[in-house]
């Protein structure tokens, strides 16, 4: 199963075990299980810490193992093979629960061990999925850390039925005791806010606490990040508060055009990222939402856990996400067959048809991928043509299984209660009314700005965007704005991080003079 170069790169990984491991087998004779059997045979041999052993239940998916301490039942289980983007995932969890201290705060560690209850975590993923990871290697160690938690990554490609069966159409789908506890991306911290009932209240007591910032910069994506940098860097109290530190990067996977980098890919940048931001003194308010901004001297940003934090600056940086459709069927179809991430939920459509909604670059690309996958896919666009780089279409053009629609608007999703089973089109031109028996549809259509929270606020133009000047400066004095969530045109990575930076500098300038004026002397009134 491991090619000579990741065994010799794993052997490394594995001097790290502290205590001893033992794989605990569940195989049948199918070829999956004898996969898995071949993986552990060419890990076992890496370390004189690890041993294996096979078992039998007839409660336990096959195939699938466990990573235990010798004598005891440690609460990780891989039932399938932790390949792709999931190799990491078996990597930690062979060195966590040797004991190998993982790299969170102290804080949270002792927030896991103090959990109190039995919390049986399954988490469905495909390999391909890169938001996966985060939440498995989350939920490992919340299991290797507390005997009352225990987890299991299900490779949905390999457990269809039960995938169908539990209408799982969109990963990661974590279930939570057997009900539905959370889709998509969740970092360690927002599930432990959804187990810990006592956490919002005493993280608003921390932040409550908190001393008035110079700079507070609203959100974490590459414009929240660039300003904390350059804010940090003129040596002044600078604060981020953000959803989840990386924004919408952490949802894109091949990123090619950021300057001087060849190649990455979304979740490396945002961890670049926050690696960089987290050099400087800057304080770091991750999983928190903002609900409120109050302008004054010393403007106020209010959170949802009903924390305030205060700043002489606020810089706005809440960037986007994923456009809707906002037809009939979009939201109660939503996990069920309605989509937005092709390269997670596309290997839980094999063989299926699917359309994908969008004829821009992010449409087409989706359409591109998926074709490798499912058996057709219709591309829908709402204008008379494509407006994907040429270089894609071509690509899609010689693809046998996509047909591609263009002046349609999607009218309607459909479904029988539990997932969806097909749309309607309307022919712009013609009028002419298509309904598709499709299994999924994928929606492409671009971004909308996270600004809900600012209306009657700050200026925001017709799109939702917070209108701008050259310099970052919103319509308050003392507010500015940057990254996806303006006016400001392009939104790519790298402008978004100009922009941050720009509006961090014009932010600085702002304090400087603020505080000469404040400190002024009053002129002498000469009277008669």
């Amino acid at each position: 199963m491991l090619d000579d170069a990741l065994k010799t790169q794993l052997r490394a990984y594995m001097e790290r075990l502290v205590s001893p491991i033992e794989l605990v087998a569940y195989a049948d004779d199918s070829e999956n299980s004898k996969k898995m059997l071949a993986l552990l045979d060419d890990i076992v041999p890496l370390s004189d810490k690890i041993t294996m052993r096979q078992a039998d239940d007839t409660n336990v998916r096959k195939p699938t193992f466990a990573v235990n301490r010798p004598g005891e039942d440690n609460g990780v289980h891989f039932a399938g093979l932790p390949m792709g983007h999931e190799f990491t995932s078996l990597v930690l969890a062979l060195l966590q629960v040797s004991g190998y201290p993982p790299k969170v705060e102290q804080e949270i560690i002792d927030q896991i061990k103090a959990l109190d209850g039995n919390f049986e975590f399954e988490t469905y993923i495909s390999l391909s999925c890169h938001n996966c990871p985060d939440v498995v290697q989350a939920l490992n160690l919340m299991a290797a850390l507390n005997p009352g938690v225990r987890h299991t990554m299900i490779d949905g490609a390999l457990f269809q039925d039960e995938v169908n069966e539990k209408q799982i159409m969109a990963v990661p789908a974590v279930r939570l005791n057997g009900e539905s506890f959370g889709q998509g991306r969740m970092t360690l911290e927002e599930i432990l806010a959804k187990v810990d009932t006592g956490a919002a209240e005493r993280d608003a007591e921390k932040l409550n606490a908190k001393e008035q910032f110079d700079m507070l910069i609203v959100g974490g994506g590459p414009a929240g990040a660039a300003a904390a940098i350059y804010a940090a860097r003129k040596g002044i109290r600078t604060g981020v508060v953000a959803e989840r530190f990386g924004g919408q990067v952490l949802d894109t996977m091949a990123i090619e055009n950021f300057i001087s980098v060849k190649e990455t890919d979304g979740p490396k940048l945002a961890a670049g990222l926050e690696q960089h931001v987290k050099d400087y003194p800057v304080d770091i308010m991750n999983n928190q939402r903002a609900d409120k901004l109050v302008p004054g001297s010393v403007t106020e940003v209010h959170l949802a856990n009903g924390a305030v934090l205060r700043s002489k600056a606020v810089l706005l940086a809440t960037g986007a996400r994923w456009r809707e459709m906002n037809v009939p069927g979009e939201q109660e179809y939503r996990g069920r067959g309605v989509a937005y991430c092709p390269h997670c939920d596309g290997p839980l459509f094999k063989g299926k048809r699917v359309a994908v909604i969008g004829g821009g670059n992010s449409g087409v690309e989706a359409a591109i991928d998926l074709a490798g996958v499912v058996a057709h896919v219709t591309l829908i666009e709402f204008d008379s043509k494509l407006r994907a780089d040429e270089v894609l279409q071509r690509k899609l053009r010689s693809l046998k299984n996509v047909d591609v629609i263009v002046s349609a608007l999607t009218t309607e999703v459909h479904g029988d209660g539990e997932r969806m089973n097909g749309l309607t089109y309307k022919n712009r031109i013609t009028d002419e009314v298509v309904q598709l028996e499709l299994q999924g549809v994928f929606v492409q259509i671009g971004l909308i700005p996270n600004t809900d929270w600012l209306k009657g606020t700050v200026a925001l133009s017709n799109r939702g965007e917070i209108e701008v000047d050259a310099r970052g400066q919103t319509s308050v004095p003392g507010v500015f704005a940057a990254g996806d969530c303006t006016t400001a045109p392009y939104k790519q990575i790298i402008i978004a991080m100009g922009e941050g930076s720009k509006a961090s500098l014009a932010a600085f300038d702002h304090l400087i003079r603020t505080s000469v004026e404040d400190s002024a002397p009053q002129a002498a009134v000469a009277t008669a």
